[in-house]
């Protein structure tokens, strides 16, 4: 038995997956999303088509299939904040955490390879698509939360749409960072201070922001 608890079937299941995902990213990312099949995704990993598609479902599971599964990380830091934190605690605390672990999901990682899948997801219609529907039920799912707990319903999908946006906003920012040449370093290394400029602005408010004279 592995440290991690899991029994050796599930840890070589664990394993192909792991396999069959990096195959096709290789592969996307050589060729294009559109012109890779799943029969060569299966070749290139030495396993049968049927076994590429008892992991992942779709060719576009292929690819964002791991990275939606940070499509409940909004909801879950608002349900379980502690007592006292407000909802914008709760977001920034996320958001910090994923800071100080360089996590790809806020768009930092010193692993190379996550910027490039940025720019095929951008640049591929379906997967721009699903990337967007990704994003709209992970605000979604948040806004359940707030209501819950709250009661109002509008005011909960406006704090929500605030907080999915200054976290998406975040993380555009460490892609544009990157992408401009900044090192994987220096881009973690200012992420604190823009997280807490960020979330001081949806704190107090936007009353202030941008009147004009």
């Amino acid at each position: 038995m592995a440290d991690d608890g899991l029994g050796l079937r599930e840890r070589k299941k664990k394993q192909t997956a792991l396999k069959v995902w990096r195959t096709a990213v290789d592969l996307f990312l050589e060729h294009g999303f559109d012109d890779v099949s799943v029969a060569q995704i299966a070749e290139a990993a030495e396993v049968s088509k049927m076994t590429v598609f008892n992991y992942f479902k779709t060719k576009e599971d292929l690819l964002m299939g791991p990275m939606e599964e940070h499509v409940e990380d909004l909801a879950r830091a608002l349900r379980e904040r502690a007592p006292g934190w407000s909802a914008v605690d709760a977001t920034r605390g996320m958001v910090l955490r994923k800071v100080a672990e360089r996590d790809p999901s806020i768009g930092l990682s010193e692993r190379g390879g996550e910027l490039a899948l940025i720019q095929l997801i951008n640049g591929t219609p379906a997967l721009a698509r699903r990337a967007l529907l990704w994003s709209v039920r992970g605000e979604r799912l948040a806004a359940e939360v707030l209501t819950e707990e709250t009661g109002d319903a509008l005011l909960s999908s406006i704090a929500a749409a605030q907080l999915a946006g200054v976290v998406s906003a975040l993380m555009s920012e460490n892609h544009r960072r990157a992408l401009a040449g900044e090192s994987p370093a220096d881009v973690a290394a200012g992420a604190p201070e823009r997280v807490e400029r960020a979330f001081a602005l949806v704190e107090k408010g936007l009353s202030g922001f941008a009147v004009r004279a």
